[in-house]
């Protein structure tokens, strides 16, 4: 488990105990003793330090089943020299190559062309590189003489990746990055940007502010909205089941079969009962006369035989003198 960055060349002896023999490839890949690591090299700027790099040095650990990594990274002086500037300082890339899982050791200052001088100071085996041919310092390919001597072992290059590429999209999207580091508080001699400039991306960045606000401001009012309409939903749907309850218990109530209905039939019944007396019954005292028939108030005539002169009107007249007299 890795504890500590990796240790500078010029900080610590050589880890290599055994005499340093030379090895062969073959012999290298079949593996060696645990205190005769493979000591392998790999140089480079390494500035914008990326996945690229370190699939390179990956790479160049794995070769062989027991291997030590050293890593030389080239001061600012020479590589603004034979290269161009470079983003990050020289102590900047030491630090970033210290911190990668498969480096072993770094060098600093390293040397732009291998000699064997230093080859020998170190006890390198191989060289990790890749293959593509690195025209520099009036050199058509300074791995030359490496290859030549059979110390070089190729690597692959990832694709999609490298230092150019980064820098090339800040070259691009510069004026992003510049109202960007202006807002958080960079100046404009900082970032040597003109006066005119400083003032178009300050009003731009004023631009995209006030966008915000309105984009969040939108956004508030649809969630509003969208609550709004979620509530007037419920509130529709609640008012839906309270109608169709309340015309339910309506009609439950009032509807042609309903409670009230029956309730006033009852009513109905009894008040009819309450006016309408029940008959006498047929067993009641009727003075001695027949009960088949009740006998006639005096002055009501016979409807079915009317008197047929005034002679038979006063004769019946009479007779009915005679009858009270009788009963008296």
């Amino acid at each position: 488990t890795l504890t500590a960055p990796a240790p500078f060349a010029d900080e610590t002896s050589c880890q290599c105990q055994a005499p340093h023999e030379k090895l062969t490839i073959a012999q290298a890949r079949l593996g060696t003793p645990a205190d005769r690591p493979v000591r392998v090299y790999a140089d480079g700027i390494f500035d914008l330090f990326h996945s690229g790099h370190a699939r390179a040095l990956m790479q160049a650990k794995t070769l062989f089943p027991n291997s030590y990594l050293l890593v030389g990274v080239c001061s600012d002086d020479l590589t603004h020299k034979f290269k161009g500037f470079t983003v990050m300082n020289e102590t900047e890339r030491y630090e970033a190559l210290r911190h990668c899982r498969y480096v072993d050791e770094v060098i600093r200052d390293a040397p732009w062309t291998l000699t064997p001088e230093f080859l020998e100071k170190h006890k390198i085996d191989f060289v990790a590189h890749d293959d593509i041919p690195y025209s520099s310092a009036g050199s058509d390919d300074v791995y030359k003489h490496i290859k030549e001597a059979g110390m070089f072992v190729p690597t692959q290059r990832t694709e999609g990746i490298s230092t150019s590429d980064i820098i090339t999209r800040i070259v691009r999207d510069y004026d992003v990055y510049a109202r960007r580091n202006l807002q958080r508080g960079y100046t404009a001699k900082q970032l040597n940007v003109s006066f005119i400039n400083e003032k178009k991306y300050r009003f731009q960045n004023q631009v995209d502010k006030m966008k915000e606000k309105v984009k969040n401001v939108e956004e508030k009012s649809k969630e509003f909205v969208y609550k709004v309409e979620e509530k007037s939903h419920d509130l529709i749907q609640k008012w839906e089941e309270k109608s169709r309850e309340f015309i339910g218990n309506f009609l439950e109530l009032f509807g042609p079969d309903g409670a009230w209905k029956q309730m006033f039939q009852e009513r109905s019944g009894r008040m009819l009962q309450a006016f309408s007396p029940r008959q006498s019954p047929n067993s009641s005292p009727t003075r001695g006369r027949s009960p088949s028939r009740s006998p006639s108030p005096p002055w009501v005539f016979n409807k079915a035989s009317p008197p047929s002169s005034p002679k038979a009107a006063s004769a019946s007249l009479s007779s009915m003198s005679e009858g009270d007299e009788d009963e008296k």
